[in-house]
C-alpha cells in the first residue's frame, strides 16, 4: 500500500449536517402533481364492470328482454287471450311469429306477456327481500347478544318451512294470483339476505370509522343506516341480483305445478306446462318460453358474478 494513500473514515453522526444529505430520485413539484383522477368506490366498480364483456352482454340481454316484454305485445295485432280454434297449433309463420297454442292464441304475444310476469315477480320479490332482509339483518348484527340470538333463531325456524308448503297454505286461504305468489316467495325469501347483512355488519361494527362516529355522538340508527349499511352495499347488491333468478324460477315452478297465475293470464312456467303434453308434435310451444326463461336466469347469474367481481376490493388490479 502506498504511503500517501489516505484511508477515508466515516464521520460520526454528531458531525453530520443537513448539507451532507441530498434527496435522490424525487422532485417535490412532480410529487405534488395528481397522477390519477380520484374516483369513488361505486364509480370504480362501474368502470370495472364495463370492462367485463360477459357481464355487460348479460346486462344488455336483460335490458332487451325487459323492453320486449313491455313493447313486444304491441308489435302484434293479436292479444294474449284472444283465441281462434281454427288456427290452433300452427307453426311459426309470417303472421304468428312464434306459432300458436292449442287454442289458437298467438305465442309471440303470450311469450312476452309471460316474460313480463316473470320479471315482475322476480324484481318485486327481490325488492321486498331487500327491504326486510337489510333491516332485520342489520339489527341482528349491530346489537348482537340476546337480540341477535332470538332474531337469528326465529329466522332459522322460518327458514326450515318449505316455501311450497307455505304457498299451498296461502292458496287455501287466498285465491291463486300474482300477489299470492309474491307473498309466498317473500315469507321466507328475505332470510338469506338478512344472514348476509348480519355477517357484514358484525365485521364492520368494530372498525375505526364506526368507533370515531360513535365517539362524536352518533346514535345507533345513524351508525347503522349511514355508516354500516353503505359499506356493506357490495354484498347486498350481489345478493339482490342473484335472488331475482331464484324468484323467477320459483314462480315458473309453481306455475308449472298449476299453483301460479291462472288462465287466461300467461307466465313462462304455465306456458311450459301447457306445452308439455304435445311437445313432441308442437315443439315450438315449449321452445320459446323455455329458451327465454333460461336466458333470463343465465343472464342474471352472469351479471351477479360480474357485480361480485367489480365490487370486491380484493380483486382490484
Amino acid at each position: 500500500m502506498e504511503a500517501n494513500q489516505q484511508i477515508k473514515v466515516m464521520p460520526s453522526p454528531a458531525d453530520l449536517t443537513a448539507d451532507d444529505f441530498a434527496r435522490i430520485g424525487a422532485d417535490e413539484k412532480q410529487a405534488e402533481i395528481i397522477q390519477r383522477e380520484s374516483v369513488s368506490a361505486l364509480k370504480d366498480a362501474w368502470q370495472r364492470l364495463l370492462s367485463n364483456k360477459l357481464a355487460m352482454t348479460a346486462l344488455f340481454i336483460l335490458i332487451a328482454i325487459a323492453l320486449m316484454s313491455i313493447f313486444g305485445p304491441l308489435m302484434s295485432k293479436f292479444n294474449y287471450y284472444s283465441n281462434d280454434l281454427l288456427s290452433g297449433n300452427m307453426k311459426p309463420n309470417s303472421e304468428h311469429w312464434f306459432g300458436t297454442d292449442d287454442f289458437g292464441r298467438d305465442m309471440f304475444v303470450r311469450t312476452w306477456y309471460g316474460a313480463r310476469i316473470s320479471l315482475v315477480v322476480g324484481l318485486v320479490a327481490a325488492l321486498i327481500d331487500l327491504c326486510i332482509g337489510v333491516v332485520y339483518g342489520g339489527i341482528m348484527g349491530f346489537f348482537g347478544g340476546r337480540v341477535d340470538t332470538i332474531m337469528n333463531k326465529f329466522s332459522e325456524i322460518l327458514y326450515a318451512i318449505p316455501y311450497l308448503l307455505v304457498t299451498i297454505l296461502l292458496l287455501v286461504v287466498m285465491e291463486p294470483s300474482l300477489v299470492t305468489i309474491i307473498i309466498a316467495l317473500t315469507i321466507t325469501g328475505w332470510i338469506n339476505m338478512s344472514w348476509i347483512v348480519r355477517g357484514e355488519i358484525i365485521q364492520l361494527k368494530n372498525r375505526e370509522f364506526v368507533l370515531a362516529s360513535r365517539s362524536m355522538g352518533a346514535g345507533s340508527g345513524r351508525l347503522l343506516f349511514r355508516h354500516l349499511l353503505p359499506n356493506a352495499l357490495g354484498p347486498i347488491i350481489v345478493t339482490v341480483t342473484l335472488s331475482v333468478p331464484n324468484a323467477i324460477f320459483a314462480e315458473a315452478f309453481l306455475s308449472f305445478l298449476g299453483l301460479g297465475v291462472q288462465a287466461p293470464v300467461a307466465s313462462l312456467g304455465s306456458m311450459i306446462n301447457d306445452a308439455l303434453t304435445g311437445w313432441l308434435y308442437y315443439p315450438w310451444r315449449m321452445l320459446f318460453p323455455a329458451v327465454l326463461i333460461s336466458l333470463i336466469m343465465l343472464s342474471f347469474n352472469i351479471l351477479g358474478d360480474g357485480l361480485r367481481d367489480a365490487l370486491d376490493p380484493n380483486l382490484k388490479n
